[in-house]
């Protein structure tokens, strides 16, 4: 299986937010409870379709089986603008019937072909190891992240005298309070 950068980037964020959602602060094992939580809170989570969905796709974890092995190889190798309509390939996956209703509910959202296609790839590539290309892939950029990050952070000083930044800035904090707010509320640590 080769995934696309795009999939490749996805991949880890969809890992982390599974990762973060399986245990407590105590180490107790608590996925099920926590999805099934995120689960009654699909209406919010809809709104972060877009931007994270890495973050709303969690809500499908365990519901897809895939008839198709060669089409989901296929579709993750697509880059984000060669992605194929959902209704393309739908009849090569087989949706739990628990899961049917969110489905549904997901479907008449104007995102949510594209969103459930990028579900089911994450889905997909969860259950699949990754391969010696794709873990050295891994390793390249966490190496080159750690670049990138001084780098954004050397930028970001220089820039930051500018009215504009300030204002992106002070809208980014607000942003990720709200969001740890969020988190809070479902029973995560705060985030520093």
């Amino acid at each position: 299986m080769s995934t696309s950068a795009y999939f490749h980037n996805l991949r880890s964020a969809y890992q982390s937010e599974l990762d973060d959602l399986r245990t407590d602060s105590e180490g107790h094992d608590v996925l099920r409870k926590r999805l099934a939580e995120k689960r009654r809170e699909l209406g919010f989570l809809l709104t972060m379709m877009e931007d994270s969905p890495e973050m709303v796709a969690v809500v499908l974890h365990q519901s897809f089986r895939f008839k198709s092995p060669v089409v989901m190889d296929h579709l993750v190798a697509q880059d984000a603008d060669e992605l194929p309509e959902w209704h393309s390939f739908s009849d090569t996956i087989e949706v739990a019937p628990w899961a049917g209703e969110i489905v549904q509910a997901i479907l008449e959202d104007p995102m949510g072909e594209w969103f459930m296609t990028i579900a089911c790839a994450l889905e997909y590539m969860h259950h699949k190891p990754l391969t010696a290309a794709e873990r050295a892939q891994v390793e390249d950029a966490e190496e080159d992240g750690s670049q990138d990050r001084d780098a954004v952070r050397n930028e970001r000083h220089e820039d930051s005298h500018t009215e504009d930044h300030d204002e992106e800035e002070s809208d980014a904090r607000a942003h990720d309070e709200a969001g740890n707010d969020w988190l809070v509320e479902q029973g995560f640590d705060r985030k520093d």
